[in-house]
């Protein structure tokens, strides 16, 4: 049985970790205001998706491999970065538009849209660096099921981060139509986009942080 302060602990440091611009927010942003909001939603479930993936590997131990296997978290960690710096290179480069722009895109089907928003997630190990490092900060042996409660509290993290991507995906087209009456404002919001991805890119890149298992008998 989780304790209300671990419940909050969790809540609290997913929020300031969702509402930092990511992969995730670039991708369901762009989805749902060049193809709607329905897309942005099918998107989110192939996010919530990979949450639950990460999740259940680390409940269950897998994720161990990060710290076992290097070369595993090294590779998955490069092709994040390299995404990010994607996304950068596109916000920054000459004639580069802003995630809330509206631009021109063929429409996906239903199981693209789903699988692009699950491999976006996937893509980034940090989110399973952060379940096997930071959840075991919050459970307390003494109180039951050790993998239960990671998987309680894991649950805790991904509805926060569903409901605010979420939230953010269904008003970026309000944000999109405000920002293009303003260009000032969206080419001062796209330059600030692009720096913090690729900032983020070179972190995470940079990164040489191990995930830590505390074992359980």
């Amino acid at each position: 049985m989780v304790t209300l302060n671990a419940v909050l602990g969790v809540a609290a440091i997913e929020l300031g970790l969702v509402l930092i611009p990511g992969p995730n927010m670039i991708y369901l942003v762009s989805r749902s205001v060049t193809q709607g909001r329905r897309a942005g939603l099918i998107s989110l479930a192939g996010v919530a998706c990979g949450f639950l993936v990460y999740l259940v590997a680390a409940t269950a131990g897998v994720a161990t491999i990060f710290a076992l296997v290097p070369t595993v978290y090294t590779v998955l960690k490069l092709a994040g970065a390299a995404y990010l710096l994607w996304l950068a290179f596109q916000a920054l480069r000459p004639g580069g538009k802003s995630v809330f722009a509206p631009r021109e895109l063929p429409a996906d089907r239903p199981g693209k849209l789903f699988t692009m928003g699950l491999v976006t997630n996937l893509l980034n190990p940090k989110i399973a660096v952060m379940y096997v490092s930071l959840l075991p900060q919050f459970v307390d042996p003494a109180r039951g099921d050790v993998a239960a409660q990671s998987f309680t509290l894991g649950l805790v993290q991904i509805t926060l981060a569903i409901t605010v991507n979420g939230l953010i995906a269904m008003s970026a087209g309000s944000i999109s139509r405000f920002l293009g009456d303003r260009p000032a404002w969206l080419k001062v919001q796209r330059y600030v986009m692009g720096t913090a991805l690729g900032v983020m890119a070179v972190r995470i890149a940079a990164d040489r942080s191990r995930a830590v298992v505390a074992a359980t008998p």
